[in-house]
């Protein structure tokens, strides 16, 4: 039975032990929501996965996911699979599910006069919107492409992030009150004309969509092309030829972005030409996706022939590679050919037109500095046979729509310049988020951005009037807390895809848990936000006896009676253990932390890093010295809402 009490937390500590939710920019307790997905409570774990991420059916798709980075069950084996687990219950929950779950059934009401603009429906733009118009305010969105979604409709391939979804995610987000206005490009307006039109503080979030360019010999030849306008033809629909051999430059995440859009762009290129010549012009619906299947089987057929061939060059080794691991080895399943540690030197063609790609050994990346400055071997040139070459090296800003009279500076890497605390620009009232403020980075870090400038903006409009928002504690002692059967001896559980032969056009490769693998995968979490807890005292006879009974049980190892004499305190810990004892000086048999290392006595140590919170200690305590207890933080006072406590 779990029980309530109140008492002296250092919230900063708490979530010190919850890395998962420390390493995610928006702090999603991926903790929560995992072990819920354990216990079948799908419902709950979407509104922890949802409530603090505006995006997060996308992000179960294609996040970065630093969480799993972080998460503590990969020091003993492999971290828990976050990101699949959210995507999970988003398919069950969110705005792409048959029964979406509305978190805002009510939509929020204008409370504020002043307009706020928000350049781009990226990441970013979209989370700052959401949150702005749930504080209040008449929110506009002004994006230049005839789609919403930024990078993640024009530059993320559909294999990997269905459109239905981006589509389902923006709508969810409208619902909450902005106003979308597509084919607006800033530069066919002014951020003056904005200020004109009434707008008291504007967000940029545009993002960056131009490719870094490689001016080598023969850049000007047919055939040569960057990625970033590869991909935005493929994924806005428009026909894009490429040839049968085609070489990638790069070797980060959307160089594979790139390799894998060209494979299935090269099968989509002669479907169609078998479509033209041999389909007839009358088909039903049943005879045409029986052709179509056949189709599909020739050309699959195909490529297992070597018909089409995809090459990536990059200069890191094969190990030093900087795309997600899994994306390499998917792309190499699919018949991505790699050529490591090469840089492109020239290209190769005549009468103007492509004909291969000229590369040389590079034997370092970085100098001593650890600054970007390769070094290639001479003699060790060969040329590879290609007629399509894809530039996929980086991205790069397009600031053309700023006038000297706007008053923002940028900066020598082509970002916009802002005070990093507020993100606002050197342009009172006009903030800036995502990659065009910060450079390249995760879409979970763009969607922190968004929440950040969203916060800020308000900070702004309110002046003195502003308030930050209250952070609550609330802590559950657990009576009877107990782990799943095994749930140390589970391994990871690699998340379902389709079949390598029907990986052709836009058919998503990732499949998905079923219920039953969700739940035996999220078993596997440590429940970090649950502590083991040393706080007995006298007057209820819980006083530690010094037993050694905890330390004996324990499978890792992780706790420790020491002697006092062989304690050695540091004075910033010295002025912590201070700040204790003024509130609770029993603590300590009211000693002084100066008195600690010579009086009698001894001192547990656990090494938090390593507990896996089975809870054998707490079960073994013959004095009850020992509790296990859960917390959570809030932004309102749970008790005022009946937040009420729960078995964990």
């Amino acid at each position: 039975m779990a029980k309530q009490q109140t008492k002296l937390v250092d919230l900063d500590w708490l979530e010190s032990n919850f890395p998962c939710m420390q390493a995610c920019p928006v702090h999603t307790q991926a903790g929560r929501y995992v072990s819920l997905i354990a216990e079948g409570r799908f419902e709950e774990a979407y509104r922890y996965a949802r409530l603090p991420n505006p995006l997060a059916s996308v992000c179960g798709r294609v996040c970065g996911h630093p969480c799993e980075t972080a998460c503590r069950r990969g020091q003993f084996d492999a971290p828990i699979s976050i990101r699949a687990l959210k995507r999970f219950v988003t398919e069950r929950y969110g705005p792409e599910s048959r029964h979406p779950l509305d978190l805002f059934p009510e939509k929020p009401n204008v409370t504020h006069p002043q307009r706020v603009a928000v350049i781009g429906s990226g990441p970013a733009g979209l989370a700052a919107a959401h949150d702005l118009a749930l504080l209040g305010y008449p929110v506009t969105i002004f994006e230049a492409a005839p789609v919403p979604g930024g990078m993640l409709h024009l530059g993320i391939p559909e294999y990997r992030l269905p459109r239905d979804v981006v589509q389902a995610q923006v709508r969810e987000i409208l619902a909450v009150g902005p106003e979308l206005r597509l084919n607006s490009r800033l530069g066919d307006f002014s951020l003056s004309d904005l200020r004109t039109e009434g707008f008291e503080a504007i967000l940029l979030a545009i993002g960056l969509h131009r490719s870094r360019d490689l001016l080598l010999p023969g850049r000007h030849f047919d055939g040569v092309v960057t990625g970033t306008d590869f991909l935005l033809n493929v994924n806005l629909g428009y026909r894009f030829s490429i040839g049968k051999r085609v070489v990638v430059i790069g070797g980060g995440n959307v160089a594979m972005d790139v390799a894998r859009t060209a494979l299935r762009q090269q099968q989509q290129q002669t479907l169609d030409v078998l479509t033209s010549s041999i389909l007839p012009e009358q088909l039903t619906d049943a005879e045409r996706d029986v052709a179509m299947k056949e189709l599909m089987d020739v050309t699959r057929t195909a490529m297992r022939l070597g018909a089409s061939e995809v090459y990536m060059v990059c200069l890191e080794s094969r190990q030093e590679m900087p795309a997600f691991e899994e994306e390499i080895e998917e792309a190499q399943r699919e018949g991505l050919k790699i050529h490591a540690s090469r840089g492109p030197k020239r290209f190769v063609g005549q009468n103007d037109k492509l004909s291969g790609l000229e590369t040389v050994q590079c034997t370092s990346i970085f100098d001593a500095d650890h600054r970007f400055n390769p070094v290639f071997a001479p003699g060790t040139e060969s040329v590879l046979e290609c007629d399509t070459a894809i530039l996929a090296i980086g991205q790069t800003s397009d600031l053309s729509f700023l006038a000297p009279q706007d008053g923002i500076e940028t900066t020598r890497q082509g970002t916009i310049k802002i005070d990093p605390q507020t993100l606002m620009t050197t342009a009172p009232g006009i903030f800036a988020a995502g990659d065009i403020a910060f450079g390249p980075r995760l879409i979970i870090s763009a969607v922190a951005d968004g929440k950040k400038a969203a916060e800020e903006m308000d900070r702004y409009l309110q002046g003195s009037a502003w308030k930050p928002k209250p952070r609550y504690v609330q802590i559950t002692v657990l009576d009877h807390h107990q782990m799943a059967q095994e749930y140390d001896e589970y391994s990871r559980l690699s998340v379902p895809t389709i079949v390598l032969d029907r990986r052709t056009g836009i058919a998503e490769v990732e499949m998905g848990y079923t219920e039953e693998q969700a739940r035996l995968e999220a078993t596997r979490c440590l429940k970090c936000w649950i502590n083991t807890i040393f706080e007995g005292n006298e007057t209820e006879g819980t006083e530690c006896i010094l037993c050694g009974g905890c330390v004996d049980v324990c499978p890792e190892n992780c706790l420790q009676l020491v002697p006092l004499r062989q304690l050695k305190i540091a004075e910033t810990e010295k002025g912590m253990i201070q700040e204790v004892l003024a509130s609770d000086p029993i603590t300590l048999q009211h000693l002084t932390p100066d008195e600690l290392p010579g009086a009698e006595g001894s001192v547990m140590v656990k090494d938090e890093t390593i507990c896996i919170r089975c809870g054998l200690c707490a079960q073994r305590c013959p004095a009850h010295t020992i509790t296990m207890e859960g917390f959570e933080a809030f932004d309102h006072d749970p008790e005022a809402v009946k937040a009420g406590t729960r078995e964990i």
